[in-house]
């Protein structure tokens, strides 16, 4: 895997034109963390800094070709002082692989609250195994990942949960679109993965992320330790609900992510007995 840096520097072809190159990959299809990150920083390059973004909602609509450029294509639907939104479409072949909306805000006073971090060791105090057998540390080997064993006094009978202290272990820019693009590629990692904690032993089963929203609700570090805290709630219809929180090591809230995803026993080729 290319260094973040490299995922996230996006070519600008005209005002509202952007490049996303390809990046050497295992995967059959291109990780859907490295579209929607491209498809952020394409979005962000149309706003002022004033204006950091507060969330995204993206569709993935095709599996990408991990060997060929991204197209992205911004649509500038609203800008203010106070809020500006944008619309990405990333493109391949002439079709829409991901479609994107981003909203982007100056900020403004107001009453705080938060919900409070589970207690869990730090990721120090934890064993340092890959959380994917191997395949995590081949994928992904500038990122470090730590699984997090549940806390005894919140675990929920019949409820898919898995945490990991996950962190970019070489120093960033300070630049925060720079880890907000990194919390987006990040944020797709293990999700998808949550629902299967239930049905790990049926085989078969088919996966495919259909949409994902990301809030950012405080200032944070993609190169400092993030606690990524996973649930589903629930599946059904051929389709899994995920939800993650994620918190730094003070304990704050600084993002949240819910998605969408395929989870399908195969589908059969014979035509149905009378």
């Amino acid at each position: 895997m290319t260094d973040i840096l490299d995922v996230l520097t996006v070519e600008r072809l005209d005002t509202d034109v952007f490049r996303g190159h390809p990046v050497p990959t295992h995967m059959a299809r291109t990780y859907g963390g490295q579209v929607a990150g491209q498809a952020m920083m394409a979005a962000v390059g149309t706003v002022e800094p004033t204006q950091p973004v507060h969330s995204l909602h993206g569709y993935f609509l095709r599996p990408g070709r991990p060997q060929q450029p991204i197209l992205l294509l911004v649509d500038r639907l609203r800008t203010g002082r106070g809020f500006s939104t944008r619309q990405v479409n990333a493109v391949q072949d002439g079709e829409t692989i991901f479609s994107m909306s981003a909203s982007f805000h100056t900020g403004d006073e107001g009453p705080e609250h938060q919900e409070a971090a589970p207690v869990v060791p730090r990721p120090e105090e934890l064993p340092r195994e890959d959380p994917l057998g191997g395949a995590f540390a081949d994928e992904w080997p500038n990122w470090d990942a730590v699984r997090v064993p549940e806390p005894d006094g919140e675990r929920v009978d019949r409820r898919p949960r898995q945490l990991f202290w996950v962190r970019y272990r070489h120093r960033l820019p300070d630049d925060p679109a720079v880890h907000v693009g990194a919390l987006t590629y990040l944020s797709d990692l293990f999700l998808i993965g949550t629902s299967t904690q239930v049905h790990a032993t049926e085989p078969g089963l088919q996966f495919a992320t259909l949409d994902h929203a990301l809030w950012f609700l405080r200032p944070f570090r993609a190169d400092e330790w993030l606690l990524y805290d996973q649930v589903s709630p629930s599946a059904g219809d051929g389709r899994s609900y995920n939800q993650g929180r994620i918190t730094d090591l003070r304990g704050r809230l600084v993002a949240t992510v819910v998605q969408e995803g395929l989870m399908r026993r195969p589908r059969t080729t014979q035509p149905p007995s009378a």
